[in-house]
């Protein structure tokens, strides 16, 4: 399928800057992420753009689309009226994710699907926020600085075994000087410094959602092992071993109400 110019973005051309401030107004919930890791592949864009609403735009860096695959672990999640409730409240996640945006602004996050080991998550993410996710049975466990994800959906069709050895900050030019955050203008900050998600009801109408969070806190991650089957399902070929990886111990997180913007 061609690419249509109007529908590719890079933000080498285009001002990619992130909300360095909380949205106004109440959080809708709290929730802190950790043991983040974030494993990037380039893809051709011409695979993805059948798979991305025609609404939104997909960003490229050094001219590719990226695909992102990026477990992690939830904990604490609850409304801003309620607390956190044992067996609801901390459960393993992965997604699987491109970068868009809307009408040439606001850089975010595309889901083509989430895994999550805990059923009422997927049944609310699904109702609320018209996230494709999915029940999955999902390991993750950290011995020091080793940490070794495993997850199945119950077809057995969407599977992963990913295991890294982190390391210490990303170091150089990547990271600002004060701290270890990615620099603007890094591949780094592109992949991971979004704080805006969309999603897409069954008539096709576009919602945005927002987060806010401290920038993450980045380390490099050596990959031991990865074996995944999350991009099959979709009909993404890849290779097996990663471009791109790296990891975050952790963030607390605010979610902001999610929006029609067609």
């Amino acid at each position: 399928m061609p690419v249509e110019p109007a529908h590719v973005i890079d933000p080498m051309l285009i001002d990619s800057s992130v909300p360095e401030t909380r949205p106004v107004g109440r959080a809708a919930g709290y929730h802190t992420w950790t043991d983040l890791l974030f494993l990037h592949w380039r893809v051709p864009i011409d695979l993805l753009r059948p798979l991305v609403p025609a609404g939104l735009q997909i960003e490229t860096f050094d001219g590719d689309a990226w695909l992102g695959v990026v477990p992690f672990h939830i904990r604490g999640l609850r409304p801003w009226w309620f607390p956190a409730v044992p067996g609801l409240s901390e459960f393993h996640e992965t997604n699987l994710r491109t970068y868009v945006r809307f009408e040439g602004r606001d850089p975010g996050v595309w889901f083509f699907s989430l895994d999550a080991a805990c059923m009422p998550a997927v049944e609310i993410a699904r109702w609320k926020w018209h996230l494709s996710y999915f029940y999955a049975a999902m390991d993750l466990v950290r011995r020091d600085e080793r940490v070794l994800y495993r997850s199945h959906r119950r077809d057995r069709r969407s599977q992963q075994r990913v295991e890294v050895e982190i390391d210490a900050a990303i170091g150089g030019s990547l990271l600002e000087s004060d701290h270890t955050s990615a620099a603007a203008g890094t591949l780094e900050h592109f992949l991971a410094e979004r704080y805006v998600l969309y999603a897409a009801d069954p008539n096709d109408r576009l919602y945005l959602g927002r987060v806010w969070h401290q920038p993450y806190q980045l380390r490099s991650a050596k990959l031991l092992h990865c074996r995944q089957t999350l991009s099959d399902a979709v009909d993404v070929a890849i290779p097996e071993t990663p471009h791109h990886a790296m990891f975050c111990d952790g963030v607390s997180v605010e979610v902001f109400p999610i929006t029609r913007i067609t």
